[in-house]
């Protein structure tokens, strides 16, 4: 375990100033975590009293006069759990004389009036209120907050979840709708989000499992865990659980090295546990489309870093801003199974086609034929598009997706695909590695003959990066067979930049 609060400072100076404040980060990433240690810290200190509420309970309750008891029964558990409440405090039961829209704000009154320390109420799972609930909810507690300078009320409160307290003004407020001036969002003072591990704290937390059981983490299996993760904290602990328990057996005499970490990483790509499938089922959705088709294509233009629904993509944990201000998936191992996922279907009908062929087909003097793939991709290309494109609900990244599922359909009996998705770069990077040979590829959709010029140029830069000579790059050219024939469309030819072959490859 690392400190929570670590990663969400001022969380002491709001609750001493007496604020009303929302943290919002993704799903496993230790929230909940947070708010139990800061449970814990607050009351052992003497100076507040303070309740862990989680509102997981009233998930898609709409209707106030449902959700609201179950609300107060969630406050009542946690109240009488609470290690400060020896005299068995309850909440006031209004037995069905109070209104829905008040009982929540009466009975915190009630509480605090039998109190002598403030009360923090740290309330959990927010994101599960929806509707006229939410709405009445925080309208409730916004009014104990603006009136407890005459009527005793909660000091501090926290509002805890995956959205931002903007996200959950959407929620409540369509277009057509106003909540008037009396708005339940204006009294929080901060917003905040929990940031994912930062590589020395990566270190810090497998180093802990090193002084338990003396089994070292090498060289390299640190930064090789936070490239698959970037500190996301659910998967950080996934992949040395994974490394530790499943490959190793618990054998802690053994070392845990990057290729360890590689493995693992590459099971929990294929194994899609519940934190992962939980994030995909995000991909379906209209708004999630809009932010992630862009990432895909590697494009800009559409993708408006201000919007309500970037910030709602970014808050899901599926992307981030990288150091070089790129927008990309959350880590690599997102990178991995949003692009499997969107193009599983493809590869599981390439593999009932029997369409492409396992990797020993195409090695020719122990080097992967490169051109034979891609030959037969252009073939298959010709034949099938139209047809293959209808099946995406992401049409314009659909071939990009269909090829990365031929060339996985391929290498998933050996070798490995890596991809970089970076908006901003108008192009997807892909590397191939098979036998310690890297194979790059770049991809583009053709706008005009400049995107020829420009692919070469950028490919040959990824080129350097990786220290190959060899590189393929597809360009897809959408007009219509009216505009432009397939004869002109399918095409092979080579150019040389420098020391650097590149395959200029039509579809």
């Amino acid at each position: 375990m690392l400190p929570a609060q670590e990663r969400c400072q001022y969380l002491l100076d709001l609750i001493r100033n007496k604020q009303y404040f929302v943290i919002h980060a993704a799903r496993q990433s230790g929230k909940t975590t947070l708010l139990k240690d800061l449970t814990r810290q607050l009351n052992q200190s003497n100076e507040y009293y303070t309740l862990y509420c989680s509102l997981e309970t009233v998930d898609q309750i709409s209707k106030v006069e449902v959700a609201m008891p179950v609300i107060l029964s969630s406050l009542q558990k946690a109240l009488k759990h609470a290690s400060w409440n020896k005299g068995h405090l309850q909440l006031v039961d209004f037995e069905g004389s109070m209104v829905p829209s008040m009982v929540l704000e009466e009975s915190l009154i009630e509480l605090c009036k039998e109190l002598d320390k403030p009360l923090v109420v740290l309330f959990d799972e927010v994101d599960c209120l929806e509707g006229r609930t939410l709405v009445s909810f925080l309208r409730q507690l916004r009014d104990g907050y603006i009136n407890r300078d005459e009527i005793p009320f909660v000091h501090s409160i926290g509002l805890v979840g995956m959205r931002d307290i903007r996200d959950l003004r959407l929620r409540v407020r369509p277009e057509s709708e106003t909540l008037g001036s009396a708005s339940p969002f204006n009294i929080v003072a901060e917003s905040m989000t929990l940031r994912n591990f930062t590589q020395e704290e990566v270190r810090r937390l497998y180093a802990q499992h090193t002084e338990a059981t003396g089994q070292v983490f090498a060289d390299g299996s640190v930064e090789r865990a936070f490239y698959w993760s970037q500190g996301q904290p659910w998967l950080v602990n996934a992949l040395a659980r994974q490394s530790i328990i499943h490959l190793l057996n618990n054998d802690f005499k053994q070392t845990i090295d990057a290729n360890l970490i590689n493995q693992a990483a590459e099971a929990l790509i294929q194994r899609r546990d519940t934190h992962l499938d939980s994030l995909l089922k995000r991909l379906k959705e209209p708004r999630v489309r809009k932010v992630i088709e862009p990432i895909l294509l590697g494009q800009t233009g559409k993708l408006s870093r201000l919007s309500d629904d970037f910030a709602y993509v970014q808050d899901l944990g599926l992307i981030r801003r990288a150091e070089d201000k790129t927008v990309q998936p959350g880590n690599a191992i997102y990178t991995e199974v949003i692009a499997r996922t969107l193009s599983c279907d493809s590869q599981e009908d390439f593999q009932s086609s029997e369409i492409g062929h396992d990797v020993p087909f195409y090695i020719k003097e122990g080097k992967f034929d490169m051109m034979a793939l891609l030959k037969e991709f252009q073939g298959f290309w010709r034949k099938n598009s139209e047809v293959w494109i209808e099946r995406y609900e992401y049409k314009e990244a659909a071939p990009h997706l269909i090829l990365q599922a031929y060339l996985q359909r391929v290498f998933n009996g050996g070798g490995q695909i890596e991809r970089e998705f970076a908006a901003g770069r108008g192009r997807v990077d892909l590397c191939v590695r098979y036998k310690n040979q890297l194979y790059p590829i770049e991809l583009k959709l053709r706008y005009d003959d400049e995107t020829y010029t420009e692919g070469i140029s950028q490919l040959s830069r990824y080129m350097q990066r990786l220290g190959c000579t060899e590189g393929w790059l597809l360009v897809f050219d959408r007009r219509p067979e009216t505009e432009i024939p397939w004869s002109k469309k399918i095409f092979w030819r080579e150019e040389q930049i420098a020391t650097h072959t590149i395959a200029v490859v039509g579809c």
